[in-house]
């Protein structure tokens, strides 16, 4: 049996510049990090005393009898990319899915996780972030960036590059001072929305043909707000979300609506420097930046909405328990 964790990511700046439709061209970088909240996937062979092969239970229960015959499409095509039988797959998060912490690819790196380790193979973070965006992207065939599954595998409060040549992962550098300041002045709230982040990708992939200077301002972006962090002043950190926030919503209308907007005034007038909307759009987690002081007026002016506090987290993706199983196609486990 094997438990593998892995944390969900919180994207600050350069969403959109990780597509490689403009990265191979201009090159792309995000500013991110993951915090303590996570997908956690359960895997073992299933014993063969049951009229099904394969257990497979998330928000839906699937007993069948090939990966084929799996209704979850990441599920079934990382089986049969790793040749994976007689699975009994549980999954279970501490947040929902569809709600713009990258859920979905979390969730990949978990499952190939677990997959790789169940076969007693050890796959390092890169391999791990690598494979999730192939399962994702090019398996399934949903429409994305590649950042969320690279931040869920490597873990931490980075700054990824990427370029036509690949990625690299950049540790952002500050004290460990600085750095809980910076999580103590950021509020997240659930909006009570969730959406698809593969049909809002579609139409930035379609806006990234005609919002080129936008991006490439995005892009210029993501190096003032690390040196916000590293030597400058952090309250600059939340203006320049304000900022991204509205380039964002230049670059595709999709990623707000008139409750989200409405949200996001209400913060402002309270005090909030600035925030955005986490991940593709459209709902999910809206993301302060408020001074320690206009904390208790944001609050009561978003009293209608759940907030969820939560700690940065530097782990990565990670396996909570191995218990080694000698598999036999077939016949169960030794």
């Amino acid at each position: 049996m094997v438990i593998t964790q892995v944390p969900f990511r919180m994207s600050f700046f350069g969403g959109g510049t990780d597509f490689p439709g403009f990265y191979e061209k201009h090159g792309g970088k995000v500013l991110s990090t993951t915090i303590d909240k996570y997908c956690y996937v359960n895997v073992r062979h299933l014993p063969p005393f049951f009229e099904y092969t394969n257990n497979i239970t998330y928000s839906l229960r699937e007993q069948v009898n090939s990966a084929e015959e799996i209704k979850h499409p990441a599920i079934r095509e990382a089986m049969k990319f790793l040749d994976m039988h007689d699975l009994s797959l549980t999954y279970d998060a501490d947040l929902p899915a569809r709600t713009g912490l990258g859920t979905s690819s979390s969730f990949a790196v978990a499952l190939l996780m677990g997959f790789y380790t169940l076969k007693g193979k050890y796959v390092d973070k890169r391999r791990l972030a690598e494979e999730a965006i192939y399962l994702e992207r090019e398996l399934c065939k949903e429409s994305g960036g590649v950042q969320d599954q690279i931040a869920a595998a490597y873990g931490g409060l980075n700054r990824i590059d990427f370029s036509e040549d690949g990625f690299q992962v950049n540790p952002v550098v500050i004290s460990n001072e600085k750095k809980q300041r910076l999580n103590e002045n950021l509020l997240m709230f659930f909006t009570g929305l969730s959406r698809f982040s593969s049909t809002i990708q579609e139409k930035h992939e379609q806006a990234i043909r005609t919002k080129e200077q936008e991006l490439l301002e995005m892009l210029v972006l993501v190096n003032q707000a690390e040196a916000a962090l590293t030597s400058g002043d952090l309250d600059e950190f939340g203006r320049l979300l304000d900022y991204t926030w509205q380039l964002k919503r230049g670059v595709n209308a999709a990623v707000s609506n008139g409750i989200i907007d409405e949200i996001y005034r209400a913060a402002k007038q309270a005090g909030a420097l600035g925030g955005k909307l986490l991940g593709a759009g459209g709902g999910g987690f809206l993301l302060f930046y408020v001074q320690p002081d206009k904390q208790a007026s944001v609050r009561k002016a978003l009293a209608g909405l759940k907030e969820i506090p939560f700690q940065f987290e530097n782990g990565g993706a990670r396996v909570l328990y191995f218990a080694p199983e000698d598999y036999i196609k077939g016949g169960g486990t030794t």
